[in-house]
């Protein structure tokens, strides 16, 4: 059984419109073009280096999915419910904040990191 979280490079001060438009434009089948938001690409970084996505994979992987879905503003991940998940979401968490990400979780329908609090979940709402 696993959970999935999407990590945004969205502008912490966007509407929930707009979180709205990139999480349906993240999770279809046509992905965006262009160049690698360096917030993506360092947030990934820096979370591989703590839970590595790619062979040979560690049985005790928090990644339910490897490697992980990395597109030019976001990075997917499905997670497994274990004590080794949550220390992954702990960790993709802190590395949000500390690149200035917004975080979707589909379970809950909610955002962190809007107006750049990690603190407070909104709901996204329909």
């Amino acid at each position: 059984m696993s959970f999935d979280l999407l990590v945004l490079a969205a502008n912490p001060a966007v509407s929930l419109d707009v979180v709205r438009d990139m999480v349906d434009h993240c999770t279809g089948l046509a992905h965006r073009d262009g160049e690698l938001d360096p917030r993506i690409a360092a947030f990934y970084e820096d979370l591989r280096e703590q839970f590595p996505d790619y062979p040979p994979y560690d049985p005790q992987s928090p990644w339910m999915l490897a490697p992980l879905a990395v597109g030019i503003d976001h990075v997917s991940m499905a997670i497994s419910h274990s004590p080794r998940g949550t220390e992954a979401v702990k960790t993709v968490c802190r590395l949000a904040e500390r690149h200035g990400l917004v975080i979707y979780d589909p379970q809950g329908h909610e955002v962190t990191g809007l107006h750049q609090d990690y603190r407070v979940t909104v709901p996204l709402g329909d």
